[in-house]
């Protein structure tokens, strides 16, 4: 072998062992930057009020900024789009609801897997949705909600915070077990929807718990019931639905998840600080107080969750007889 051949194969062996170096001290000193983290709706809603406590105490936790992206849109598969196409290398981050369990069913042509192109990262609560009507409907029980529908066939509508999301599948659910006719009226997020809700120009939504509790407790609207099959700890005098509706559920969750080829020392650093995070009383009453119960999980069990909720919405998803192009 030539002088020449030696030198270079030493240098590739050098390159090779600097490059085995790099991970480890890349994810020991991670975050060195501040990281973004894309959530699929907009400013105000559940999804970004979780996000945003979640987000001040990791900003905390680690020094460097967890940044809150909203890029509201298409029942959240723009956030999810942008987050998969993003480097994985653990500094863009996705919020992950039951909109992108529920969108690898309902949409027909989704430009990712998100199965296949994300890696779960965390688990932070689980949560249940709320049936809130504008004050100006003459209901206070879900019993009488059903008997207006009937008696108003087609002239009551919903709004949901997009296509795809458990808000807007919770109500698609409601109408096929009920046999009530609503109009689905769309949003880019449940926080724009509710000036319409309160002004009566639509009638009613099913949100995730957060942003419903707080326009309850505020008056602005009337909680009728929860999505859960049974009373929600946190709201313990709103009946469930399937007190009337028997067999009727929609319980969600929120977590993390990352692009797929995220390093998996990045996804442990941050698996154990959102671990720490649901053990901090301060931020589990925050959640508490938002109608969330703490849901710690491996990045594993979290995958598994994400794969259980894919399976069962795409039963729903059949059910109601929807789909989006």
């Amino acid at each position: 072998m030539t002088g020449l051949g030696r030198a270079a194969i030493t240098g590739l062996v050098c390159l090779l062992g600097l490059m085995a170096g790099i991970a480890p001290s890349s994810a020991a000193d991670y975050p060195n930057r501040p990281v973004r983290w894309l959530i699929g709706f907009a400013a105000g809603g559940p999804v970004d009020i979780v996000a945003r406590i979640m987000s001040q105490w990791l900003s905390e936790h680690f020094g460097q900024q967890f940044v809150v992206e909203n890029r509201a849109g298409s029942g959240g598969n723009i956030a999810a789009g942008a987050a998969i196409n993003s480097p994985p290398d653990g500094y863009t981050l996705l919020f992950v609801a039951p909109n992108n369990a529920i969108s690898t069913s309902l949409y027909k042509h989704l430009s990712y897997d998100f199965m296949r192109d994300t890696v779960p990262v965390a688990s932070i609560m689980q949560l249940t949705n709320m049936l809130v009507v504008s004050n100006a409907m003459p209901v206070k029980t879900v019993q009488e909600f059903i008997d207006y529908c009937k008696a108003n066939p087609g002239k009551v509508s919903y709004a949901s915070s997009g296509y795809g999301t458990s808000v807007h599948m919770s109500g698609e659910l409601f109408k096929a077990m009920t046999k009530c006719e609503m109009v689905h009226v769309p949003y880019r997020g449940s926080a724009i929807a509710f000036p319409d809700i309160i002004s009566n120009k639509v009638q009613l939504i099913f949100d995730n718990l957060p942003s419903a509790l707080e326009q309850s407790r505020a008056g602005t609207v009337r909680a009728l019931g929860v999505t859960s099959p049974q009373r929600w700890p946190g709201v313990p005098d709103v009946p469930a639905i399937a007190e009337t509706v028997p067999g009727f559920e929609s319980v969600g969750f929120y977590g993390i998840s990352a692009p797929r080829g995220t390093p998996p020392e990045i996804v442990d650093i941050l698996n154990k600080a959102v671990g720490e995070a649901l053990k901090d009383p301060k931020l589990v009453a925050r959640l508490t107080d938002a109608g969330g119960i703490p849901k710690p999980m491996t990045p594993a069990e979290f995958g598994k969750l994400i794969s259980d909720e894919t399976d069962k919405w795409r039963k729903v998803v059949e059910f109601a007889g929807v789909s989006v192009e």
